[in-house]
């Protein structure tokens, strides 16, 4: 919780002020995390006509869950009448002032894992389909004394090349989303390098894992009934 305030924050602009600046203070986000800090002034609240409610910030040494019950009891003993209401820690304001990126967040992490699933899938139908076509290429290979290593290796240079323009174009087009991005979730640095080494080295092995069934079955085809295949 942060320091009682002696007085309240009213946006800057738009009436014509007569006051007495009295002292600065440190720039702090006003009503948003993720917006800019605003011009604000303060005045104190004695001297504010037709006000609805005031908010107050307490400073405690002890965990701010244990005072927040002790807070009733002693503003009813100073005011009977006085309602408090929406008592919350700091840290729960900026987790509910960030709500909505939360869920976005959980449907971003949730449409990239379908994403990359789809991928595997998609790598997988691929690879087999071309393996199937070149059938009679591998058997012939196999027959003029191609080892099995040499099969898999040549099936998983196509997926090599294949990871590298793809992840390629990826991580380019992830540059430019991220930075869009960053405005939308609080926080997020959009050109994290180790986020995009990370996600490079998981979906090269993705596209491997993806790649090994391929290539394993077509190191296993029997050369004469390769040459057979129609």
């Amino acid at each position: 919780m942060a320091a009682t305030p002696s007085a309240v924050s009213c946006p800057g602009g738009g009436e014509d002020l007569d006051i007495q600046i009295v002292g600065v203070v440190q720039d702090a986000k006003y009503s948003d995390v993720k917006q800019a800090v605003p011009p604000v002034f303060f005045r104190p609240y004695r001297q504010i006509d037709g006000r609805g409610n005031l908010n107050f910030y307490v400073r405690t040494s002890i965990e701010p869950n244990q005072i927040i019950a002790a807070i009733p009891p002693v503003m009813g003993r100073l005011d009977p009448n006085l309602p408090v209401e929406a008592l919350k820690t700091l840290d729960r304001q900026i987790q509910e002032s960030m709500a909505a990126d939360r869920v976005v967040s959980m449907l971003s992490i949730a449409f990239a894992l379908l994403a990359t699933l789809l991928a595997t899938v998609g790598l997988y139908g691929v690879l087999a389909y071309s393996v199937t076509q070149r059938t009679k290429e591998i058997g012939l290979r196999m027959a003029l004394g191609a080892g099995t290593g040499r099969v898999r290796r040549m099936v998983l240079t196509q997926v090599v090349r294949m990871t590298v323009i793809g992840g390629t174009l990826g991580l380019v087009a992830a540059i430019f989303l991220g930075r869009a991005a960053e405005s939308l979730l609080y926080g997020l640095d959009g050109s994290d390098p180790f986020v995009f080494v990370a996600v490079a080295l998981l979906l090269a092995g993705v596209a491997l894992g993806a790649g090994y069934v391929p290539a394993h079955l077509a190191s296993k085809i029997d050369p004469m009934e390769a040459l057979r295949y129609e």
